[in-house]
């Protein structure tokens, strides 16, 4: 292995239009690599390091999923039972339809549909929050969110397409129901604590001290956009501006709710203990085990039928499958990808990405921390460096 490659390809992330960055990679349960290049903190010329906490956004997600297969692995629930036997709120869904119209669904939404994202349920959050802080004056917990989000309309008949949205923040609160504690806890005792992740949280406001400044990258000709938004100080950055936004996780719905969507506040140096937990068949660096690996392979299965991958269409996923909530290489032509096909993982709004591939027990969790990531740009090549120095 030789890992210059990567050294390289990271500093010319930073010296282009990313801030700052950082990588931890991990084989058979053991760190391999890590590496930083850039600034936690431009203007204070802070060096970013793999312990400064990031909001991982959508990251979250793999994490999720994983909460809610070791309760699928117990017995708890099967892929297609229908979710209203556990939230009954979502018994009866209705249907926006292209011209306007309302018509009932003939299908009820399940849990398979959370997991793959068909569901029909979309982000369109405007009505939810307003009903929200209507209900609870801008605090509302988890589980009365799902049901304030079963309110509305949903997009599609569910099964039939595909559409990133609040699915998996519904299964955190199905979660919920099944087990019986809030998300958080569930996750914290039977993810974060045996995995011994220490710096990894759904609610960050006192750890503020310690968190990367987060940035939001414009194209120069949204320049003027960026100044209109009073979000901190601008800084020139190559072809484009970075300007300093919300330095704490913006959450809109107060300190109770815990998104199993995109909560997660962490480091490069925590999550990667979970990421080489699931490239290692469920078993951290530690000896402990959160869920199989015949659980972990249902998961980066792809679940989407060639119609319904028309909608699974992102340029940086390109040659990808979706699983039960996680990309999955499945056409080493199409990706471009050098990796092995099985290689799954997900990527976070300011820039984290999670790749893991337990055919060779690879796991790498990158981060950056920046708004509008340019995730089209440095994935796919993130992926093919990763995979050079590994077989180097």
């Amino acid at each position: 292995m030789d890992f210059s490659l990567m050294k390289d390809f990271m500093d010319r992330l930073t010296d282009w239009r990313i801030p700052g960055n950082g990588i931890s990679v991990c084989i058979d349960g053991k760190e391999v690599f890590s590496y930083n290049s850039g600034f936690a903190d431009l203007e204070n010329k802070i060096p970013m390091t793999n312990n400064h906490l990031l909001n991982i956004y959508s990251c979250t997600k793999v994490a999720t999923v994983t909460a809610a297969l070791q309760l699928y692995e117990q017995g708890y629930f099967l892929l297609d039972d229908p979710l209203y036997t556990l939230i009954p709120e979502y018994k009866d869904m209705y249907i926006k339809n292209p011209d306007g119209s309302i018509s009932k669904a003939k299908n009820h939404i399940t849990m398979r549909h959370l997991f793959t994202m068909t569901s029909g349920l979309s982000y369109d959050e405007t009505n939810v929050v307003k009903r929200a802080r209507e209900l609870t004056n801008g605090n509302i917990d988890t589980l009365s969110f799902v049901k304030c989000l079963a309110e509305d309309p949903i997009s599609f008949e569910p099964g039939t397409q595909w559409q990133y949205s609040w699915s998996h923040d519904v299964l955190g609160a199905a979660v919920e129901v099944i087990s019986g504690k809030k998300f958080r806890d569930y996750v914290k005792e039977n993810i974060f604590d045996p995995l011994e992740m220490k710096d990894s949280y759904f609610h960050s406001k006192e750890l503020l001290d310690r968190m990367a400044q987060q940035y939001h990258f414009k194209s120069s000709d949204e320049t003027d956009e960026v100044k209109l938004q009073a979000a901190g100080s601008l800084i020139s950055m190559a072809d484009g501006v970075v300007f300093n936004s919300k330095r704490s996780r913006a959450d809109g719905f107060g300190p109770e709710f815990d998104s199993g969507g995109g909560g997660i506040v962490s480091s490069i140096s925590d999550y990667s203990k979970f990421c080489s937990a699931l490239a290692n068949g469920g078993v951290g660096q530690n000896g402990e085990r959160i869920i199989s690996s015949g659980t972990i392979d249902l998961m980066r299965t792809n679940q989407l039928t060639p119609d319904i991958s028309k909608n699974f269409n992102w340029e940086q996923l390109k040659g990808y499958g979706y699983g039960l909530g996680v990309r999955t290489l499945i056409d080493k032509a199409a990706s471009g990808s050098t990796g092995n096909i099985g290689e799954f993982g997900w990527g976070g709004a300011a820039g984290a990405n999670v790749l893991i591939d337990p055919s060779i027990k690879l796991s790498a969790f990158y981060a950056h921390h920046m708004l509008n990531p340019q995730e089209s740009y440095y994935q796919p090549r993130l992926r093919n460096v990763l995979y050079a120095c590994v077989n180097r």
